[in-house]
């Protein structure tokens, strides 16, 4: 028996030293001498793991755990296989039964996280930091990771908290600093979240994060060329990092060079490629619908490059007529039919069937187009330029903030109740009429009640609760704007909005697609 530990021993060595291949020879002549022993499967399967071999590593520790459950290590490693592998709902599974063994084991809460966070079952994540942070009060590192994962679910005065536990203990971090300073920006507090990242940059000048972050910031603050500045340095120490260059492509627009602007959320959008990610099954069936598509194309490349007209984007018309229509209207909607000339519609129809930039999916069946993952086509940086040069009264110089566009699955639900952080909004319709099968649907829900000015972004524009609940106090009422193909609705950005019932045909070119411009800012509760 001594002479097998000492073989096992010394296979342990070359395993810890990085000799796999000499450590794997040695452990198979382990299980050739005592071949019910637990420890050299166990370890064999570990090699397996560290050589990619996923299903072999996953059957070896699963039969040495048959032999010995009762091995918390074990368990974490088959969880961490299953975990790269795909399987993370047995990941989930193996982990819960380390935990069982080893009750509070950080190690263990911390994979378990990982994974439930992957899955989407964040409150769970979220719930075992705070085990682990119970038997650990003192882990600094896992408060400040439970305090970018509650930033990432918009919980953000939690993280706030978290990251002021931090830094009491810790001034002198300046990545906390710079997380901090992240989320008193996206609570709309951005003079305060300025000087936190001044904290991080002084300690740590070259921080891409902080720079990035204090580009975003200033943007807030309106103070574009400082912003323009920021992000500048940030790209010279990360020319290709996508927080940064995103940011900057917001601070362009917002200075009304979209040339620039667009250009560097194309940039964005091919750094990034693709989500990563299991696809939901409305997803998967657009985007089978759209290979179907354009393998009859003839000219598919050139479809998807939203390339500017020679010609005008944006019809002509009587501005005059259009701007009294928007004076005296209350709420502020005014509708233009027949909103853009027919080579530009059709442009736009083409671009936004070919384009791979389909690329964020949400449950209720619709997926969206960012300007970061490439909707940012030459064609819709002339459309928002002829727009509010042709209604200098409504947009009154407001500058692009931001667009993007939505399209449906043909009876899945739409968006619900919102409002938007901006001045003045357009949304327009590029779907042809013959595939709405509801001419009086399809289309636009405005209330004629305006979202409080107190309230925060993430309730404006997330909580349907407290939406209905105060338009209902408000006595408010609402305006339905049936779909048309090249219809636009502008209206005050405040006003709270949602997708009407949707009824359209089957079919890839059916696919109902609206088109949202966001011009300018929304006002603050301290302005008049």
């Amino acid at each position: 028996m001594t002479d097998v530990q000492e073989l096992f021993d010394q296979a342990v060595a070359l395993h810890q030293g990085g000799a796999l291949d000499e450590a794997e020879r040695l452990y198979q002549r382990v299980l050739l001498l005592i071949p019910a022993s637990f420890a050299p499967r166990h370890m064999l399967g570990v090699i397996r793991y560290q050589q990619g071999r996923y299903a072999e590593a996953i059957a070896l520790i699963t039969h040495a755990l048959k032999q010995n459950p009762r091995v918390p290590a074990a368990w974490v490693n088959l969880g961490n296989v299953q975990s790269v592998a795909g399987f993370r709902e047995d990941a989930v599974s193996s982990y819960r039964e380390a935990l069982a063994l080893a009750p509070g084991d950080g190690q263990v809460l911390q994979a378990l996280s990982g994974v439930l966070w992957n899955l989407g079952r964040r409150d769970e994540a979220v719930d075992c930091v705070t085990s682990l942070l119970g038997a650990r009060p003192d882990d600094l590192e896992a408060r400040h990771h439970r305090g970018n994962l509650l930033r990432q679910m918009k919980r953000l005065g939690e993280a706030l908290e978290d990251y002021n536990a931090v830094l009491a203990v810790r001034p002198d971090l300046a990545e906390a600093w710079n997380n901090r300073g992240a989320v008193l920006a996206d609570m709309g507090r951005p003079a305060e979240a300025l000087v936190s990242l001044d904290r991080a940059l002084a300690l740590e000048p070259d921080l891409v994060a902080a720079l990035s972050n204090r580009g975003f910031t200033l943007r807030e603050l309106a103070r574009f060329d400082e912003a323009l500045e920021t992000l500048d340095r940030a790209l010279e120490l990360a020319p290709d990092n996508v927080s940064a260059l995103a940011h900057r492509g917001k601070v362009l627009s917002e200075m009304n060079r979209l040339e620039e602007s667009f250009r560097d959320f194309r940039r964005v959008a091919e750094l990034s490629g693709a989500p990563a990610g299991e696809k939901s099954a409305h997803q998967l069936a657009h985007d089978k619908e759209r290979q179907e598509w354009l393998a009859e194309q003839t000219s598919p490349a050139r479809m998807a490059e939203g390339a500017r007209l020679k010609s005008r984007a944006v019809r002509q018309r009587d501005e005059a007529e259009v701007s009294q229509a928007w004076r005296g209207s209350s709420p502020r909607i005014v509708v233009i039919d027949d909103f853009l000339t027919r080579e530009a519609l059709e442009a736009l129809r083409q671009y936004c069937r070919a384009a791979d930039v389909w690329r964020t999916a949400y449950s209720q069946g619709y997926l969206g187009a960012f300007p970061e993952s490439g909707f940012a086509a030459p064609l819709l940086a002339q459309v928002a330029e002829e727009l509010s040069a042709a209604f200098p009264e409504i947009f009154a110089g407001h500058p692009l903030r931001y667009h993007w566009a939505f399209k449906y699955d043909s009876k899945l639900e739409g968006i619900g109740i919102h409002a938007d952080e901006a001045a003045v909004n357009v949304n327009f319709w590029i779907t042809p009429d013959a595939a709405n099968l509801d001419p009086e649907g399809g289309g636009l829900v405005i209330w004629d009640k305006e979202a409080p000015l107190e309230w925060d972004f993430v309730k404006f524009n997330a909580d349907e609760s407290a939406a209905y609940d105060f338009l209902a106090k408000s006595g408010a009422g609402s305006i339905r704007i049936p779909y048309r193909t090249n219809r636009a609705v502008v209206f005050d950005s405040n006003l709270f909005h949602k997708t009407d019932r949707i009824d359209f045909a089957q079919g890839y070119e059916n696919r109902r697609m609206n088109i949202t411009m966001l011009y300018g800012r929304r006002r603050r509760s301290s302005e008049p």
